[in-house]
């Protein structure tokens, strides 16, 4: 029989998410937090990035899932969600923030207000959390917070749906060192102004402690000996271990089963408990078909919350069975099978992927919300042992009125006066518009563009070599326009491998003639494999397995002394920027290979014929 929970545990609880762009320092506050709550017996031992606990978040820098921690102050439970700042994870943001009350809203005291930020924000006012400013880094030399908060303040008259919306509190911060205040210049040694605010302007949980029991399942985890963990903010009601609750999924089929465990979160780890209030984040389990978006509720009131709004995918790619000579030799996981497996495994958690068959039984369509979401989901599967090749990726384009439309982004990008003609220049073959640019009077530029989606792919790299490395860039989704026209692509040919065999040092080096190589001595090439890029526009097949011939004057030792300039290693992304539309990329737990669709040079000459052919007739 459940206990019904005092007034008084309802009342000692705040629901926050941590929202900003990427790298403004939100993980760092997190960081302070925590470790100023006294949740670990040493903090300095605790390291940095605590929440990025995966290998992947920790290499990259960045915050690719949505996490849930809690910290006490003052007697007071603070749910913390903590929430990725790149826009393409932004379905990890829409998902979650249904949780929360409260919002801090993290900005850089020198970049300010950026794509992401206004992304973020717009969906959290209009779900009406309570807002709370927080300008990071205001140490820096450039540090401008004044300004800052003055573009912060636009920011909200253009998104606020309510009045008192406009009125928000503003808190000044140096993550890395854990101080707060309320002034740029009178920060106290630790974060304590910031919980102070927390506590002042964050609302209690608007629910209903007394009504029949229903929560939303914002996100998943997985135990392996309870099984499939459901995680949401107990809308109404409260429920006991033991208890029948039903769970209604999108369609509206009902399944009732008995909840076997209840944990709350304290610090970065979970509690088990007997009983859990209305207002807190709880992780249950007895569901193992639980779904994100989906209701589990009391089943004499199996009433169904509205679902979760996530934005549609912007680009797809293809992911294939590996179909190289030097298939099946380094996954563990290599047949259709299995990959069909895993990427339908990936929608119950990957909330803004879909996935779809083709016409082709072992090719898949993945779609995504930028390429950065492709290309994680692609290391992540590597890393867990499979194997399999993936395609270009390519704008999804929609029908309206009979007109292609195309999606649409907002560019914003961060450079100095030098480079202000390359990067014009740069986003303008890729059909970029400028919409401003500001110059600090310091040397640095602002320069905001709207660009198609497509005009992105492989932009990143193209902009820090023009810049030498001097800027910074980001973008957001607007909307949909009409189609925009070609994009010219300046990807020269690439060297393919005409033998298979391994790659020799005088085989190298003839190549390095004709172009750059991408393999270094003693690799494993195919016939048909990428194996460097030459200045010219048209392919051209070279023997890379080539060795020199020996005479009697000559010692074998003499292939030795070619001198060769090492090789372009391509990073994934690279590598999916550099694909064309005849060419894959084979993804192996070790290596990262360019290859043509079709290997053998006749095949290729015979489909390049035929092209031409009916574009006469």
């Amino acid at each position: 029989m459940s206990i019904k929970p005092t007034p008084v545990q309802q009342a000692e609880l705040r629901n926050i998410a941590i929202i900003a762009h990427v790298d403004h320092g939100k993980t760092t506050l997190v960081d302070g937090l925590l470790k100023q709550a006294n949740i670990f017996r040493d903090p300095d031992a605790a390291g940095e990035l605590i929440m990025d606990a995966s290998d992947l978040e920790r290499e990259r820098g960045i915050t690719i899932l949505s996490k849930n921690a809690a910290i006490v102050y003052a007697g007071v439970k603070i749910n913390i969600i903590d929430t990725p700042g790149h826009a393409d994870f932004g379905g990890e943001v829409e998902r979650v923030l249904n949780m929360a009350d409260g919002c801090l809203l993290l900005v850089d005291a020198v970049e300010g207000p950026m794509p992401q930020t206004r992304a973020v924000l717009g969906q959290a006012l209009a779900l009406g959390l309570k807002p709370i400013v927080v300008v990071n880094k205001v140490d820096r030399p450039i540090a401008q917070p004044d300004v800052v908060v003055s573009r912060t303040q636009d920011l909200f008259l253009d998104l606020a749906t309510e009045p008192d919306q406009l009125d928000f509190p503003v808190v000044y911060t140096i993550a890395r060192e854990g101080r707060a205040g309320l002034t740029s210049d009178g920060l106290a040694d630790d974060l304590r102004p910031l919980l102070d605010m927390i506590l002042q302007v964050v609302p209690k949980p608007d629910v209903d402690p007394d009504g029949p029991f229903q929560v939303q399942i914002a996100s998943l985890g997985f135990d392996p000996h309870r099984g499939r963990i459901a995680i949401g903010r107990i809308k109404r009601g409260y429920l006991s271990v033991g208890d029948m609750l039903a769970h209604v999924d999108a369609n509206g089929e009902i399944i009732t089963q008995k909840v076997s465990s209840i944990n709350t979160f304290e610090g970065l780890s979970r509690k088990t408990v007997e009983t859990a209030v209305a207002g807190d984040i709880i992780a249950l389990t007895g569901f193992p078909d639980a779904k994100i978006g989906a209701t589990i509720t009391d089943p004499a009131h199996p009433d169904v919350l509205p679902a979760i709004a996530i934005q549609e995918p912007t680009l797809k790619l293809t992911f294939g069975v590996n179909t190289s000579p030097l298939a099946g030799r380094e996954g563990e996981y290599s047949t259709s099978r299995q990959l069909r497996e895993r990427l339908f495994r990936e929608l119950e958690t990957n909330y803004s992927l879909r996935v779809a068959a083709t016409d082709q039984a072992d090719v898949f369509s993945v779609s995504g919300r930028g390429e950065l979401h492709l290309s994680i989901l692609i290391d992540t599967m590597r890393r867990e042992g499979y194997e399999f090749q993936v395609s270009r990726p390519e704008v999804i384009t929609k029908v309206v009125d009979g007109e292609v439309v195309e999606p649409v982004e907002h560019l914003v990008i961060d450079t100095i006066e030098e480079f202000v003609g390359a990067v014009t220049e740069l986003v303008g073959n890729r059909r970029a518009r400028m919409l401003d640019m500001v110059n600090d009077g310091r040397g640095h530029v602002r320069l905001e563009f709207s660009i198609p989606t497509r005009g992105l792919i492989g932009l990143r790299n193209a902009f820090l070599t023009g810049t030498k490395g001097n800027g910074s860039m980001a973008s957001m989704l607007t909307g949909y326009e009409p189609w925009q026209g070609d994009i010219v692509s300046n990807r020269t040919g690439a060297l393919v491998a005409s033998e298979g065999g391994t790659a020799l040092t005088h085989g190298i080096a003839n190549s390095q003639v004709r172009g750059t190589t991408f393999v270094a001595p003693g690799t494993e090439v195919y016939e048909g494999m990428i194996v460097g890029q030459q200045p010219r526009q048209e392919d051209l097949p070279i023997n890379i397995c080539r060795a020199k011939k020996l005479t009697n004057m000559r010692a074998s030792s003499a292939d030795s002394s070619e001198k060769l300039t090492p090789p372009t290693i391509l990073s994934l992304e690279q590598s999916l920027d550099f694909l064309s539309d005849d060419e894959l990329l084979e993804v192996t737990p070790l290596h990262l290979r360019l290859r043509k669709r079709l290997l053998t040079h006749d095949e290729r000459n015979r489909v390049r014929k035929q092209a031409a052919s009916r574009a006469q007739t």
